[in-house]
């Protein structure tokens, strides 16, 4: 009897133990909505695709997600998805640092004019003590970022005319994101910057309601703008880059076992570091493949001399000043001792 008593009790304690982990597991959503911008085959697209097939196998399918593309989840307003994510209407996200730069001001660190000359720039900004700086910011904002990822330098293209310099620009309706910094530097350069989505911007750019646009190449040449677009004129002047921020809400974050915490952060620094080499992949010297591809389609391919780039430096110079003070001084001395540092 007593033996069956110890018994009953081992028992006991064991379900007592295993209910929580049940209660845990039924917790999970059935599915997990992860958004993005763009979908397959653009390389941000491809890295939520990654994120998603990674945690599912990381997690024994105990986490499941499917990918939103087209920031379909907020109607396409990329702007508003960072206050979704906090709001719990999005679960994750690989965002934008513009598109969130409205709700975080100092993720316009990176859309600066000419702070980072190179993508040993962007690493070391994201690598360092501005990109901790930045992840607290978010983690305080009820987010939780895992990884840093990439969209790439934005270079600028156009229907009309070969840009060299500033005054090249006079008067060209250039499609720009909803970043009051944008809008700005645009305006400094003597064009006439237009906001639209990017789901807008495509049939824009082909009937001819605005000239140009800027964008990664890898935007540029999977969306073929050089013909659905007739973008024939590139400027690579490397103005500003876009890291992309992989990040969890944080109640769904909680939700989840340490373990699958886990394996969510380590999908995503696989899925991020693949990203990487692929917005980079024939655009980092000696191995320059990828322009070479964009010149093979007819377009006509300018780069900038360093004194040429100076003019444009000097143009946006008051912007760069005025947005210095609002990101905030001691953070925009850290990226620019870091660039400077850089190696």
């Amino acid at each position: 009897m007593r033996r069956l008593s110890v018994l009953l009790l081992v028992v006991a304690v064991g379900m007592a133990w295993l209910a929580p982990q049940a209660v845990r597991a039924a917790d999970y959503k059935p599915e997990y909505k992860l958004s993005t911008v763009v979908g397959k085959p653009f390389p941000w697209g491809i890295a939520g695709e990654r994120w998603a097939e990674l945690v599912k196998e990381k997690t024994s399918g105990r986490i499941n997600i499917k990918c939103y593309p087209g920031t379909s989840l907020v109607g396409g307003d990329q702007t508003k998805e960072y206050t979704a994510i906090r709001q719990g209407a999005i679960d994750m996200a690989i965002g934008s640092t513009i598109n969130w730069s409205p709700q975080i001001k100092e993720l316009n660190i990176f859309s600066m004019p000419f702070l980072m000359p190179d993508y040993k720039a962007i690493d070391a900004l994201t690598g360092g003590e501005v990109g901790k700086e930045i992840f607290k910011i978010l983690e305080s904002k009820d987010t939780i970022p895992l990884a840093w990822g990439e969209n790439g330098f934005r270079e600028l293209t156009n229907s009309k005319r070969p840009i060299r310099k500033p005054e090249h620009l006079q008067g060209l309706k250039i499609r720009v994101v909803g970043s009051p910094l944008f809008l700005e530097t645009f305006t400094a350069l003597g064009a006439n910057p237009t906001q639209m989505s990017w789901a807008d911007a495509v049939p824009a750019l082909s009937s001819g309601a605005v000239d140009g646009q800027e964008n990664p190449l890898t935007i540029f040449t999977v969306a073929k703008l050089h013909s659905a677009a007739n973008q024939k004129n590139l400027l690579l002047w490397g103005y500003v880059a876009d890291p992309l921020i992989f990040v969890v809400n944080k109640d769904v974050w909680k939700s989840w076992k340490p373990e699958d915490q886990k394996a969510v952060r380590e999908a995503a620094a696989q899925a991020a570091s693949e990203n990487i080499a692929a917005a980079r992949k024939g655009l980092v010297p000696p191995d320059d493949s990828g322009i070479k591809d964009v010149e093979a389609l007819g377009v006509n391919v300018i780069r900038l001399t360093d004194a040429e780039k100076a003019e444009f430096r000097k143009a946006t110079k008051p912007v760069y000043d005025k947005w210095a003070k609002q990101i905030g001084p001691e953070l925009v001395k850290k990226a620019e001792t870091a660039v400077a540092n850089r190696k």
